[in-house]
């Protein structure tokens, strides 16, 4: 089954067979592994070793998410969240029940944040000391610019926490040439093509001992992690999930092969075969061309009577392709993740199966309304 969903995405085999083994964590051997492992994260992150951590967080993005509102905020500080989606409105949500005070600020969902707008905005609330930003909004697919952005953040004295879960392995990152972000949210299960299970957030040491015993939960806690990772490195302070930081170490090792510019244009080239391929067959995506990122693309909905996204996906499973059976956008669209171990061929593939799809649900009319 090919999945092309923006994560848990289709991994090599090599990664899956990592994880075919029974792995003592508590092992010095398999300590050592975890320690370089998290070494390896935070020099992909642009990070310095010493101010910079990875820090671990077992469970999906938003658990990792939590852990940095909670921990790298204080009660008195504040952040300004732009909504340019269904993932900003998460970041919002985490924040406030967090007890942090957190703001929503109006943009564009279909066009990439401005910095003018940032700056802006900040000018207008001088008590806000953060930003949050998300990197790539899945929902739509737009692609935010973080050095841009950030850049307009430090300008004006603030600091910034950004949501880098669907874009870390891909898209650029540099923690050193950007000190205004405290931290950088990533989890393993999409650009960096390893299974699910676990998250982690690369941050600025001095700001997570800072803010330490503030977190308001243990589980949360970085400043905790950051303290048993340091005193014992290689270790959790709970069981982790071994196998899956196995499969992780190989999925690295993949990466580094292929290297983050090269499997940033293996996405673009993803994305610009399934753009191409679906309109040959009479559909478009949902945005314009040039605001489309390579992680996601949504793909406007046929405007057909017989249309039924379940239905669709159905017929796309039976031909072993696995696609969103949800969407995001304001008008019915499907969803089609470009990450992942997945070729530009496997893309030409996909749309002619979307087409054989599209018939044998009953699809006459391709255009969108």
């Amino acid at each position: 089954m090919l999945l092309l969903i923006p994560g848990p995405v289709t991994t090599h085999p090599r990664v899956r067979a990592a994880m075919a083994h029974d792995y003592a964590p508590w092992d010095n051997a398999f300590r050592s592994r975890y320690a370089t492992v998290q070494a390896r994260l935070t020099a992909l992150a642009g990070g310095i070793a010493g101010s910079h951590a990875a820090l671990p967080v077992q469970g999906c993005g938003h658990f990792a998410m939590e852990a940095a509102l909670r921990s790298l905020l204080t009660p008195e500080d504040s952040i300004l969240i732009p909504q340019t989606g269904a993932y900003a409105e998460r970041m919002l949500r985490l924040a406030v029940e967090a007890g942090r005070v957190a703001l929503p600020l109006t943009v564009s969902q279909t066009a990439p944040v401005d910095p003018g707008q940032i700056a802006a905005a900040l000018a207008a609330h001088p008590a806000i000391t953060h930003l949050g930003l998300i990197y790539s909004e899945t929902s739509s697919g737009v692609i935010n610019d973080p050095a841009a952005i950030g850049a307009a953040v430090r300008q004006a004295g603030r600091h910034m926490i950004l949501d880098a879960v669907s874009a870390f392995g891909a898209l650029p990152l540099d923690l050193a040439a950007q000190p205004e972000i405290d931290g950088a949210v990533f989890t393993i299960n999409k650009c960096l093509e390893a299974p699910p299970g676990l998250a982690f957030v690369a941050c600025r040491t001095e700001r997570v001992r800072a803010c330490a015993g503030g977190a308001g939960s243990w589980s949360f806690d970085l400043a905790d992690v950051l303290a048993g990772t340091e005193r014992w490195p290689g270790t959790s302070r709970f069981t982790p999930a071994a196998p899956v930081i196995a499969a992780l170490e190989v999925a690295l090792d993949l990466l580094d092969a292929e290297t983050q510019p090269g499997r940033l244009a293996r996405y673009q080239a993803n994305r610009d075969m399934l753009l191409d391929g679906v309109a040959a067959i009479g559909l478009h995506g949902c945005l314009d061309r040039s605001d489309q990122g390579p992680i996601v693309v949504n793909i406007a909905a046929p405007d057909d009577p017989a249309w039924d996204l379940q239905g669709f996906v159905d017929a796309l499973k039976r031909r072993d392709v696995l696609i969103s059976n949800f969407y995001d956008t304001p008008e019915p669209s499907f969803r089609v993740g470009c990450i992942g171990a997945v070729t530009p061929a496997d893309m030409q593939r996909v749309v002619g199966l979307m087409a054989g799809a599209l018939d044998e649900i009953g699809i006459r009319l391709r255009r969108a309304a």
